[in-house]
């Protein structure tokens, strides 16, 4: 078995982004020469998530809307007594999760019509890591 590693860094300007990665993914597989196995995808902060779904704005707000309701922004989270104040992002990252796993065929993402895979920033405007590893043959 082979595998290929790729750290992407990303400087979000807002405090809240979601960023269609798929290309980035894309290009680490055809840089591993890998056409049979599987592609991990995983945020290396636990304030941000990686998910797939479809790269439609409507739904990337309705995402959004959902998250907000279920972890809003601003309330005494108790993670605040740290002298941080983002709490709603940790439970963001539980609720979206932090990793996904896609199967390759074919040298491609093995993917429905519609499937695109975004990364979630829930405490932006500093330096943020992604971890891409393609493992396979």
């Amino acid at each position: 078995m082979k595998a290929h590693t790729e750290y992407v860094t990303f400087n979000t300007t807002k405090r809240k982004e979601y960023i269609n990665i798929t290309h980035k993914v894309e290009s680490a597989l055809a840089k591993s020469g890998i056409q049979e196995g599987m592609v991990l995808v995983a945020a290396m902060h636990i304030t941000a998530g990686v998910y797939i779904n479809d790269a439609e704005d409507g739904i990337i707000q309705d995402i959004d809307d959902m998250l907000e309701r279920l972890a809003p922004y601003g309330p005494d989270y108790r993670h605040h007594r740290t002298g941080e104040d983002n709490g709603d992002a940790h439970l963001k990252n539980i609720l979206v999760g932090h990793q996904v796993i896609i199967p390759v065929t074919e040298g491609r993402l093995d993917f429905g019509p519609w499937q695109q895979v975004y990364y979630a920033e829930f405490d932006g405007r500093r330096p943020k890591r992604l971890v891409i590893k393609v493992m396979g043959e």
